[in-house]
């Protein structure tokens, strides 16, 4: 973000805040609050009112064989890809669209014609790279020749005949290739190192589009904010390599003997048994010439099942190190980092595969427990990106930021790849959730090594009130990128722990997100399947909420409009009067404080606001007060704390 637009962004909220603070009439409106019609549309027999999946539910299924080629030299990723579909849907299908996330990088998709000339995360770091995928010898299992139509990043494949309903299968397979953009919108790209490129290649297949009981095919472009939304299979992978090159992926390695030296080989396995890391290849095996096989290239062969999407890395610089990951069943995985010398000591890089065990070990046994056998953390030109069992974080971060990346990312693994939520409409449903679960890991971590210190949680209201940001259910393309932060990670993130912390409760929140994730694993929920999970979970209508925190942009400020004692006598206690300025109700938290110190504190719930802008309550007290607060904690995002103190300042 630019200091310009800082500057704009804040002259365009002090004005309006200044506004409100001038206001003291409400335009709270009860009834739109708590309108009791929330839900566009009822619970069917594909997704149940509960918010659970229906009896009926369906969801299509897409398993991949890649035999695919890396030659650093070109820095050209080519191979073949073989499709096995199936169709559980109740329709007939007479084609089938596929993602091509690459095309992005041509210079006349759509994404490189709205993507900003400066300061954006999705554009070319080189603004003459040519990319996209070059696709041939299409053919369906039968062998039958493919016609397709490539419009953008999608392309549609006619089918020889329609796809039978319940459970119609066919394969479809084709030759690609592109070239790996050097900086590919921060999700893919090559960074270079004095003992050689480090390739993170992601995005790097045709995939199939999903189609569901929504929209049917989801086919949104990809244009660089939105991310992923994809069918679960299962995955075999072949990738060949320069021999001296390390590759590392999202899946079980099926040929460690063929592709390790012997010595790396016992160490690997070492490390599968150690909770404590064990070097692999060392800083200094780097660059020793027996430290890989004397051959020309090597094939990796790796596998991984029930997943969404698949992802590796390259490099002849790896260093490479790993520990056991711990399950609560009692299982196993693998906790690996690679990462080039430069991102090696002084609290960096070295201590990655600690983290990601940390994050892995602890979110299994908070929410559902990790499905992949490896956890793979990548060192590299991208800033943090996930996709399943491989992470991608920046080569340059360490302690604390290290620690943040890595754990985030990692928790993507339960947010979108566990619970398949579409991301390419609804960020907050993975980055919000997932921004969420990481402030509850990051206490855990190390006895707080990293816990930064909330601080003032209310001084985040001002941000999230800005009058020029979209609400949070805006898909990504249709929001600012600098809103992107704010509402797709830091506003949702916020508004579930003011949920949970004072809306519901610790206990009885924990346990409903608990369920909503067990129901949706390994499917696709919409936002009202989450919001009818947590009313049903917790036994709370929370409409009021979904509507002014997440559909629009409502903001808060409670006021304290004056004191008076019962009868005009202190020992009889004091009559407070309370308002709700702005359209979004939340509980109240009042606090007074004694002539002789005394705190007293109560708290009224939102219901006090579902059929009233102001509220008079009495609060037991026997002598004068001198001060009363609302909110004395400071965790409600009040725009205007200034009218919660009694006596005004």
């Amino acid at each position: 973000m630019t200091g310009k637009i800082i500057l704009t962004s804040l002259s365009c909220a002090l004005l309006a805040l200044g506004q409100v603070h001038a206001q003291s009439k409400s335009v709270y409106n009860y009834t739109d609050a708590f309108h009791p019609i929330f839900y566009s549309s009822n619970g069917n027999a594909y997704r149940s009112a509960s918010g659970k999946p229906g009896q009926a539910y369906w969801q299509n299924s897409a398993s991949y064989a890649i035999k695919v080629k890396l030659d650093d030299k070109s820095k050209t990723v080519s191979g073949r890809v073989t499709l096995h579909y199936t169709n559980n849907s109740p329709d007939e299908l007479g084609y089938i669209w596929l993602q091509l996330d690459q095309n992005l990088f041509n210079e006349n998709s759509r994404g490189q014609a709205t993507i900003p000339l400066e300061d954006s995360r999705y554009g070319s770091a080189n603004s003459n790279f040519q990319g996209g995928f070059t696709l041939s010898n299409a053919k369906f299992g039968s062998g039958e020749e493919a016609k397709y139509e490539i419009v953008d990043t999608r392309m549609r494949v006619e089918l020889p005949k329609p796809l039978a309903a319940a459970g119609g299968r066919i394969s479809l397979s084709m030759d690609f290739a592109y070239t790996v953009p050097e900086y590919g919108a921060d999700r893919t790209g090559i960074l270079h190192t004095k003992n050689g490129d480090v390739f993170a290649i992601a995005q790097w297949y045709p995939r199939v589009c999903v189609y569901d009981d929504i929209l049917g095919w989801n086919t949104e472009p990809y244009t660089g904010p939105g991310e992923f939304y994809l069918e679960y299979g299962n995955y075999d992978i072949e990738i060949t390599a320069p021999a001296n090159h390390i590759v590392v992926a999202g899946g079980e390695l099926l040929n460690p003997d063929e592709v390790w030296t012997g010595e790396q080989l016992s160490r690997y396995k070492k490390a599968s048994e150690s909770d404590k890391t064990i070097a692999i290849r060392s800083a200094t095996e780097v660059t020793a010439a027996n430290s890989r096989p004397k051959k020309a290239t090597l094939t990796w062969k790796y596998k991984l099942e029930n997943a969404h999407d698949f992802a590796w890395a390259s490099s002849a610089a790896f260093i490479v190190d790993g520990a056991k990951i711990n399950k609560p069943s009692g299982k196993t995985a693998l906790a690996l980092s690679a990462y080039p010398v430069e991102s090696n000591g002084n609290n960096a890089w070295e201590r990655s595969t600690e983290y990601t065990k940390a994050s892995i070990e602890y979110y299994s046994k908070k929410w559902l427990e990790y499905p992949y056998p490896v956890a793979v953390n990548v060192a590299a030109n991208v800033g943090g990106m996930e996709y399943p069992a491989l992470s991608f974080c920046g080569y340059e971060a360490k302690a604390g930021n290290l620690w943040g990346v890595t754990d985030h990312e990692f928790g993507h693994n339960w947010f979108p790849m566990i619970v398949g939520s579409n991301e390419r409409l609804h960020a907050w449903m993975d980055e919000g959730f997932n921004s969420f679960i990481n402030e509850l890991s990051t206490q855990e971590f190390n006895k707080g090594e990293y816990q930064r210190t909330l601080g003032n949680r209310n001084s985040m209201a001002r941000a999230f009130a800005l009058p020029n940001l979209e609400p949070i259910m805006s898909s990504p393309q249709n929001m600012k990128e600098r809103n992107l932060g704010t509402l797709a990670y830091y506003k949702p993130a916020y508004g579930l722990r003011l949920l949970r912390d004072e809306v519901i409760g610790a206990e009885r929140f924990d346990r409903a997100f608990r369920n909503y994730v067990a129901a949706w694993a390994y499917k696709h929920p919409t936002p009202d399947d989450f919001f009818r999970t947590m009313e049903n979970e917790t036994g709370e209508n929370l409409g009021w909420f979904w509507r002014g925190w997440f559909k629009n942009n409502w903001t808060l400020d409670q006021a304290i409009r004056s004191v008076d004692y019962d009868k005009l006598d202190p020992k009889n206690g004091a009559i407070i009067t309370i308002e709700n300025l702005q359209r979004l109700p939340m509980p109240v938290v009042i606090e007074a404080t004694t002539e002789s110190g005394k705190k007293i504190r109560k708290k009224l719930p939102v219901e006090t606001w579902q059929r009233n802008t102001s509220w008079r309550f009495k609060l037991p007290s026997t002598e004068k007060l001198t001060r009363v607060v609302i909110d004395p904690d400071n965790v409600y995002p009040d725009i205007n704390p200034e009218n919660n103190v009694w006596p005004k300042n």
